[in-house]
């Protein structure tokens, strides 16, 4: 009896101790977080009141607009492509035929292996050597190749591990009841692998936003390129920087937030 008494009494002291560190680490999680606030929105503050130049920033907010237009129009054509091209992709690593699997393996092997600075490079100076896009345009239609081809291999493993988390079970019942491969996969197995995989992929979008800032080294006037300009020629660094920042944050922050809204909404549908 006095053996329960004290094994009782050291579980409570055990349990005290245990709520009494999970309370100082949440104190100390909410002071880290406001000083961190306050430090961020101390240098914001004298940034945007000390090193701005709000002159220089109507001059050339112009050139901005239109970089940040191109960079979306660029974003959005290559955002559609890799997905098409990375859904062929993940088909093809689960692909039971091993020529395709092999094709498909190779693929990805490369362009996640390689930097996308260095296939861009490859794809804008490499491919004209063959004849291949000798023509003014070429740049606009290298960055979309380059992007394409990189995302592809992304989003293709993303969709390969969304596939293989499917348990075989469901394959093989959609085939007993009659149904070919292509219609099983089509109508069973996609819908809930693209589900499984909206995470991953949604990141991989975000990634490819950020990764047109590499387009300047195909002399794109995009929104890098018109920063490295302003910067050597006004000498200002934080007005361009400011204008930049801003630009990504309006693409990526609604993206974010929009992959966040589906995966719960994906969620919620899988609960019912």
């Amino acid at each position: 009896m006095a053996e329960t008494y004290h094994e009782d009494a050291a579980a409570e002291d055990r349990s005290g101790d245990g709520l009494l560190t999970d309370t100082r680490l949440k104190w100390f999680g909410i002071v880290f977080a406001g000083g961190f606030t306050l430090l961020v929105a101390y240098f914001l503050f004298r940034i945007l009141t000390e090193f701005v130049d709000y002159d220089l920033l109507v001059a050339v907010f112009p050139r901005f607009v239109d970089a940040y237009i191109l960079v979306l129009e660029i974003v959005i054509i290559s955002s559609v492509l890799s997905l098409i091209g990375g859904l062929f992709v993940g088909l093809g690593r689960v692909s039971k035929t091993k020529f395709t699997h092999a094709v498909a393996t190779g693929y990805v092997e490369f362009f996640r292996g390689t930097p996308l600075l260095f296939q861009l490079l490859v794809i804008f100076t490499g491919l004209p050597a063959f004849g291949i896009g000798r023509f003014s345009e070429w740049r606009w239609y290298a960055a979309v190749i380059g992007l394409t081809l990189n995302h592809a291999a992304y989003s293709g493993e993303a969709i390969k591990g969304g596939i293989t988390a499917i348990p075989d079970g469901q394959m093989e019942a959609a085939r007993s009841l009659g149904m070919s491969y292509i219609s099983s996969m089509r109508k069973v197995v996609l819908p809930q692998a693209l589900r499984n995989a909206l995470a991953a992929v949604g990141n991989d979008q975000i990634i490819l936003v950020k990764d047109t800032s590499l387009l300047t080294v195909l002399a794109i006037p995009e929104l890098i390129s018109v920063f490295r300009n302003v910067n050597s020629n006004q000498f200002d660094a934080w007005t361009p920087i400011v204008l930049v920042a801003v630009a990504y944050l309006a693409v990526t922050l609604p993206l974010g937030k929009l992959v966040r809204m589906l995966e719960s909404r994906a969620a919620w549908g899988e609960e019912q």
